[in-house]
């Protein structure tokens, strides 16, 4: 279970003021302590995250996130990182406390929950405290129009059927095959990963780890090398392979050398579609031809590493467009949960392949993008316009 992605759980947010027992609800559905308890308020600071399984969902990642009742100015910096949580819910769990009525915050909360169509189920807790839960409850299904689960998080109440309405919720999406739309049984599907400084020791990436994964759930078989000897591969075989994916970096490399007729993409476009919307990336790749040096544009990636020498973003993608340019283009960049509100000063997003963020993170930023009328693309996407690669 634990093996299984976070970018591939179905993400559960809690939000609620402090001391509500959102860090209580995560561990009586965890069935463990994961989350600090305290009587204190505002003692969970920054959003934390628990790996569980729930039968009939699979995998989750339950997110316990600061009061959005917070104060001061580090109050305010953490709910702007409780907000960033919304990007990446399926299912926003709503707390509300049993002992307090006035929620107009609330309110304001769940309109923004449902503004990004994520689902909200109200948790009324700590009903051991008041016998008289059951108006508050009325109350609540009446002015936010949500059906309300009463539990009581310390007591373990009704959590049974807190996980059912769980999931009730959860919208049922159609299954995304990295490459069913491309392959069929018995394809030869030939993998050309290069393994540099980049690439972690002792491992794949993820991206070839999820689409290996794919081509054998697709009943395909594979063939992998990395770059320097994909053409001793190719000589290995008595047929071309049906399809060529490739990393991004050596698209044009490999198009040179590969077979007329072997079909070519590379991970970076595969999970274009797999994680975001590949037609609103492909608009966007169009767009770098209308790019000038008063062009600017920012560079977004979905988790934080440190960059190494040779990065993707930082290095590779800002001097191809330099040399096909000749001029350096004013960048920036952002990684993680930072992901501006304000678009208006770029001309374009260049986003990495999201292997990282769930498909909900990524499609909300192409939202704000698209809701700002500013294009984006990804990595794979520009690296094929720049070098003028045709891909399936």
């Amino acid at each position: 279970m634990n093996d299984t992605p976070n970018s591939n759980r179905t993400h559960i947010a809690i939000f609620g003021r402090r001391n509500v027992g959102k860090s209580s609800i995560i561990n009586a559905i965890a069935n463990q302590d994961v989350a600090i308890v305290s009587d204190t308020a505002g003692t969970t600071t920054d959003p934390v995250k628990k790996a569980i399984e729930i039968n009939k969902i699979g995998a989750c990642t339950i997110v316990d996130t600061a009061g959005f009742d917070d104060e001061g100015e580090l109050g305010e910096l953490r709910i702007k990182r409780t907000k960033k949580i919304m990007e990446a819910a399926d299912i926003a769990l709503l707390v509300f406390d049993a002992n307090f009525n006035d929620y107009l915050l609330e309110l304001k909360w769940k309109n923004e929950l449902t503004s990004l169509e994520i689902p909200v189920v109200a948790v009324l807790n700590k009903i051991d405290l008041n016998n008289n839960y059951k108006q508050i409850e009325q109350n609540i299904k009446d002015v936010f129009d949500l059906e309300t689960i009463s539990i009581s998080a310390n007591n373990k109440i009704n959590i049974d059927k807190l996980v059912e309405a769980i999931k009730l919720t959860i919208p049922k999406t159609e299954e995304i095959s990295i490459t069913g739309h491309i392959i069929k049984e018995d394809d030869i599907v030939m993998l050309v990963m290069p393994q540099d400084i980049q690439a972690p020791k002792g491992r794949l990436i993820l991206p070839q780890v999820q689409t290996i994964r794919d081509i054998l759930d697709n009943k395909a078989i594979i063939i992998a090398s990395t770059f320097d000897k994909f053409e001793n591969a190719l000589k290995a075989l008595s047929k071309s392979p049906k399809v060529i994916i490739t990393d991004s970096q050596v698209f044009k490399e490999v198009e040179r050398l590969k077979p007329k007729e072997s079909l070519l993409t590379s991970f970076s476009v595969l999970f274009a579609r797999y994680k975001g919307n590949e037609e609103v990336y492909k608009r966007g790749a169009e767009f770098i031809d209308k790019l000038n040096k008063n062009s600017k544009l920012l560079i977004a990636e979905s988790c934080s590493h440190i960059p190494l020498e040779g990065d993707i973003g930082r290095v590779k993608i800002p001097n191809l467009l330099k040399k096909k340019f000749g001029f350096d283009f004013d960048i920036d960049y952002v990684a993680g949960n930072d992901f501006p509100d304000d678009l208006s000063k770029y001309d374009l997003v260049i986003h990495c392949g999201g292997c990282m963020g769930t498909r909900k993170h990524i499609l909300n930023r192409i939202r704000i993008c698209e809701e700002q009328n500013v294009p984006i693309t990804n990595y794979g996407m520009t690296i094929a316009k720049i070098n003028g690669v045709q891909y399936i």
